[in-house]
């Protein structure tokens, strides 16, 4: 085990602790058992790694990060490791990357119920198995959600800002106030473009220009691996699962006909409409539904967004200006809201404000409570700038 704590104070130096995501101070810490799920490279391991950082003043030995991936767990077991941290004074024990152990589930289970004085943290790249076997530890976990970076915490993270969370009622009613204290700090335009570019995944930092390739190398990890891993896809059908998400990549916001696609692709429609579950658990694409309410696995959405803008740079497609507002909006608003698609409009929030995104040109529509509007620094009346929306979390 000392080879693991000698990785852990390792990592733990090169741990970045200028910028702290606003999930840190959500989570509530105290918990025995946490989860944190959340795609590929949204920065789970770095929050983790920030929070123990905070531990070593208080006691070294006390807490210990391991990646389950690590070659010790070919001759050892969680519960061996486990018992052997509970026996040299942990407390703390933080378990990454848990779909790459098998029956992870149940061995953290038996740890939870075995060795009381220990908090277990686990977390997943795989939102897929996280949703598999969460509901063996539902009585016990507390669940937390990470996405990607808000263009609110990318300014942060890029230009050293300290600029607030806003809430969404205080955004539709104050935003003409709460736009006005931003632009005096920074110039959010003048960074709008490079956040839906390549601003989401805090890893843009470390790839440069190798951003897009790198977010390339995630999807292509997530269908030919993920999948087949977790959803026991077949993997004859991965190509068509990748042909799937290039039509919707080239097309978004798309709007399905089920039977013509499933036509185009080859596969029957309850398979396609399985397919796009899938897609949409791993965090690669948003179906947007007239109503919430009791969807099914097999209800098709109304419409298909990519998760977020920089998936659509990065799968090369015809990028289009609408299309990226929209997934903006879509993106940041469904952290904390339900959203629909109305008979007449963009957005339903909640069942309550009917919103439309557009540019600065953007036609009135009687049926509508909002605008968020692209390229404006500050709103009027119920014209909202576009990026304020980014201001959620």
């Amino acid at each position: 085990m000392e080879s693991l704590f000698e990785l852990y104070f390792k990592l733990l130096k090169t741990t970045n602790r200028s910028f702290q995501r606003s999930m840190m101070d959500k989570i509530h810490w105290q918990h025995r058992l946490i989860g944190i799920t959340g795609a590929r490279g949204v920065g789970k391991t770095t929050l983790l790694l920030q929070y123990l950082s905070k531990r070593l003043d208080k006691d070294r030995n006390s807490s210990l990060y391991v990646s389950l991936d690590h070659i010790w767990f070919s001759k050892n077991t969680l519960l061996d490791l486990a018992d052997q941290f509970s026996k040299s004074g942990g407390k703390v024990l933080v378990l990454d990357e848990v779909h790459k152990y098998a029956n992870w589930s149940r061995e953290i289970k038996n740890i939870y119920d075995f060795y009381p004085e220990l908090q277990i943290i686990f977390t997943g790249s795989s939102l897929l198995e996280i949703l598999n076997s969460a509901a063996d530890l539902s009585r016990r976990a507390v669940l937390y959600s990470l996405r990607g970076l808000s263009f609110r915490e990318f300014l942060n993270y890029d230009q050293g800002c300290d600029l607030p969370i806003y809430g969404l009622d205080t955004i539709l009613n104050q935003h003409q106030e709460i736009a006005d204290e931003i632009v005096s700090q920074v110039k959010p335009l003048q960074f709008w473009n490079d956040y839906l570019n390549h601003g989401y995944y805090p890893f843009y930092k470390e790839f440069g220009e190798l951003y897009h390739q790198q977010i390339l190398a995630v999807v292509n990890l997530i269908l030919e691996v993920e999948l087949p891993m977790l959803r026991k896809v077949d993997v004859a059908y991965i190509p068509k699962i990748k042909q799937l998400l290039a039509i919707i990549a080239d097309s978004v916001p798309f709007t399905p006909n089920i039977s013509k696609l499933s036509e185009k692709i080859g596969i029957n429609r309850a398979t396609l409409l399985t397919y796009l579950h899938f897609l949409e658990e791993s965090g690669l694409i948003y179906g947007l539904h007239q109503n919430n309410e009791g969807i099914s696995l097999l209800q098709k959405p109304e419409k298909i967004y990519l998760n977020n803008p920089n998936l659509a740079f990065a799968l090369g497609t015809n990028v289009d200006i609408g299309n990226i507002r929209e997934t903006f909006f879509l993106n940041q608003v469904s952290i904390n809201h339900k959203l629909n698609l109305p008979p007449n409009s963009d957005f339903q929030i909640d069942k309550n404000w009917i919103i439309e995104v557009g540019g600065k040109n953007k036609k009135s529509n009687p049926t509508c409570d909002y605008y968020a509007i692209d390229q404006i620094e500050t709103g009027i009346h119920n014209k909202i700038p576009l990026w304020l929306f980014g201001f959620l979390y």
